[in-house]
């Protein structure tokens, strides 16, 4: 600095600027790294996300997909890109990558992180503990640490409405519920939905089969199987991966018999592609979890500094966090207005679906 002090003038002009130059560029390098706190409400390129999703993968046409649609959703309102900076994700490939990709996200400095499954609990605690600076939420589980955010469903009453809907639409008055893993999410699915049942039919008796896991559609091909051959039409799915199964046994049953009687409820996203058969679909409606705008909501309030550190939200039909997807023509009118008084009962507080067994 001394030359260029006592050089000459046009030299002290040139030094000045690389000065200055050069104090922009850390500005901009200091404001690429920085996490940016989101208790000042930065802008949109001070603000980052991802998540981590289970084994099922963002292609799971179910639950991963429905939460990276809300990441995607964010990041398109925020004009962020994908990648550092700006929105990404991590697929785990077994329980044995949570904490690996927890930790591997937090140290790319993303501002909030997502673990999608009830079975990365222990994963984000741990790591939370480690990143206290970064914010995590969890969907489908609880974490009790200051900059984590659990996220829960009442996911009993949309299932619940599918219970109805299986209910007024069986012939056969056999229905079916396939889950994944029994697990207390899982089980929110089965009670709501066998008690949806029972509101329309109480002396109807479902067929309630457990896969075990949730990427194993073969698991869940074996399982609709055997239902469909009992006399089982309408089989409502809450397995994830190995609900494709399902679908696959349906659609190979209409390929078959274009007249056969068998019918799939989806469940998180709405499946209705998962159901085509030419002209047919074996889809008879879906019920959503709405992880999309659970996630984008928890997003919005941590870039605005109100993120809900040390609490457990709880989204139900309400909230718009569960509903039942758009049946296109499958259920006629008239049984849709009458879901539809279940759902105005459930949103009014006339009806109360447990959630456990």
């Amino acid at each position: 600095m001394s030359k260029r002090r006592f050089g000459l003038a046009l030299s002290l002009v040139l030094a000045a600027g690389t000065v200055l130059g050069a104090c922009g560029s850390d500005k901009e390098e200091s404001k690429g790294s920085d996490k940016g706190s989101s208790s000042d409400g930065g802008n949109a390129s001070e603000f980052s996300l991802a998540m981590v999703t289970d084994v099922g993968g963002i292609d799971d046409k179910s639950f991963n997909q429905s939460a990276w649609k809300g990441i995607q959703d964010f990041g398109s309102e925020n004009s962020l890109k994908k990648g550092d900076g700006g929105f990404d994700y991590l697929q785990s490939q077994s329980d044995a990558d949570y904490t690996t990709n927890l930790n591997a996200l937090a140290r790319r400095d993303f501002n909030l992180i997502f673990g999608v499954g009830f079975l990365m609990e222990d994963a984000i605690d741990t790591i939370a503990q480690q990143q206290k600076d970064t914010e995590f939420a969890i969907i489908d589980g609880v974490v009790e640490q200051p900059n984590v955010a659990s996220v829960l469903f009442k996911e009993q009453e949309g299932a619940y409405l599918a219970g109805v809907a299986a209910a007024l639409m069986t012939k056969s008055d056999k229905i079916g519920f396939v889950g994944g893993m029994e697990i207390p999410v899982i089980e929110r699915f089965e009670v709501g939905f066998l008690e949806g049942v029972k509101a329309v039919k109480p002396d109807l008796k479902v067929d309630v089969q457990y896969t075990g896991a949730f990427d194993k559609a073969e698991l869940g091909k074996a399982a609709a199987n055997r239902m469909y051959s009992s006399g089982v039409d309408i089989i409502f799915h809450a397995a994830g991966g190995s609900g494709n199964g399902v679908f696959s046994e349906a659609k190979e049953r209409k390929t078959a018999d274009k007249d056969a009687y068998v019918w799939v409820i989806g469940v998180d996203s709405d499946q209705y592609d998962e159901g085509q058969v030419g002209d047919d679909n074996v889809t008879l409606t879906s019920m959503l979890k709405r992880v999309d705008n659970a996630v984008n909501d928890i997003a919005k309030l941590s870039k605005e500094g109100k993120f809900p550190g040390g609490e457990t939200k709880v989204y139900g039909l309400k909230d718009e966090g569960v509903a039942l997807a758009d049946s296109r023509g499958a259920i006629p009118e008239d049984v849709l207005a009458e879901i539809e008084k279940y759902s105005k009962d459930i949103s009014d507080g006339k009806v109360e679906v447990p959630g456990e067994k």
